[in-house]
């Protein structure tokens, strides 16, 4: 029998696999012994973003809609969920597809959940609690969202997988972990997911204007993948469940303006800022409470963000590069595009 196969410690589906989050998730768990089943539609996941993963013995691609019921025709441990276009550009482009993604695609995730007696985390978003009244917020914080608004799909839908899950929970049907995820960021991004990090760093490094939504003073606070990672593997290891949604994120909160003159000085860019009009429902401030998270995981972010910045500012310069070389634009998304009214 081989090393590699004494290793492994049990198997884990990762949906959503091959996106930013996911085929972090994937390598993290391949390195800490685990069997890995990657799900994957490509949508908005990249063939790049798990090509150094194909190979290993231990890890396997199943190309799938989760919308659709599936079976990978092998036993699994956990199932892990973060099968979800993330930005708002991409999760608008097909508004209906992101509810389905997130109602249908959950329910048929929980029920294989069920089947296979595995445990389920969902990646649940910070825009469940839309643009806050309560600052900081907690797991407790119902929310503020529009229900109707061009953002709801993604909103609703992900508050929607919430309620199925803990249905799941106290029915009995699944051992169910769910985390409320807050704005994350690092290398592997899409360079054109519309998304604040991604678009100043582009912009920056391509010599083009900076774009600033609102007047700069909204706020956000920014996860390095790493951490996130981390959180959402205690989630998933923790002996019992939670019973209740858990906070990751890094409480540290900055505003859009000193983002964006971060990026200029630690990229030495000379771009001018630009500022448009806000997108509707954009949320004005937002930062999590993890006290639930330090108390029942022992989880807190560790890299500051200057640090985590320079990492995902070399992944970017990469693609800039690649970019200039084939005498394509390196523009970040549009500001149509953003607000929901034009599809690329």
């Amino acid at each position: 029998m081989s090393s590699s196969r004494q290793t492994v410690k049990d198997t884990a589906l990762v949906a959503g696999g091959a996106g930013f989050l996911g085929s972090h998730l994937c390598e993290a768990l391949l390195a800490s012994g685990h069997r890995v089943l990657c799900v994957d539609n490509f949508l908005t996941g990249s063939e790049d973003n798990i090509a150094a993963l194909i190979h290993h013995p231990r890890f396997r691609m199943i190309k799938r809609d989760i919308c659709a019921p599936f079976d990978p025709g092998e036993a699994i441990d956990r199932v892990y969920n973060l099968a979800c276009a993330a930005s708002p550009p991409h999760y608008q482009n097909d508004p209906v597809h992101t509810m389905r993604t997130c109602v249908v695609g959950t329910l048929n995730l929980l029920e294989l959940a069920e089947r296979h007696g595995a445990r389920f985390l969902q990646a649940s978003t910070s825009e469940v609690y839309g643009d806050p009244e309560m600052h900081p917020q907690t797991e407790s914080y119902t929310g503020h969202v529009n229900c109707t608004g061009p953002r709801a799909c993604y909103d609703e839908g992900k508050r929607a997988a919430e309620a199925m899950c803990f249905d799941f929970l106290r029915a009995g049907r699944a051992d169910v972990r769910v985390a409320r995820i807050f704005n994350t960021y690092g290398p592997r991004m899409h360079p054109k997911d519309g998304r604040i990090v991604s678009n100043l760093v582009v912009q920056a490094l391509s010599g083009n204007p900076l774009t600033i939504y609102g007047d700069g003073s909204q706020t956000r606070s920014f996860c390095y993948v790493s951490d996130l990672i981390d959180g959402l593997m205690r989630l998933m290891n923790v002996a019992d469940s939670p019973g209740a949604p858990v906070n990751l994120g890094n409480p540290s909160e900055f505003t859009v303006q000193e983002l964006a003159d971060l990026v200029l000085r630690m990229t030495n860019s000379r771009s001018p800022l630009v500022f448009k009009a806000l997108p509707v429902d954009d949320p004005k401030r937002r930062r999590p409470d993890i006290a639930r998270a330090n108390r029942l995981l022992g989880w807190e972010p560790r890299v500051a963000l200057p640090d985590g910045l320079l990492a995902t500012i070399r992944h970017f310069e990469a693609f800039v590069a690649r970019s200039a070389k084939a005498k394509q634009p390196a523009h970040a998304m549009p500001a149509e595009a953003y607000m929901g009214i034009q599809k690329e």
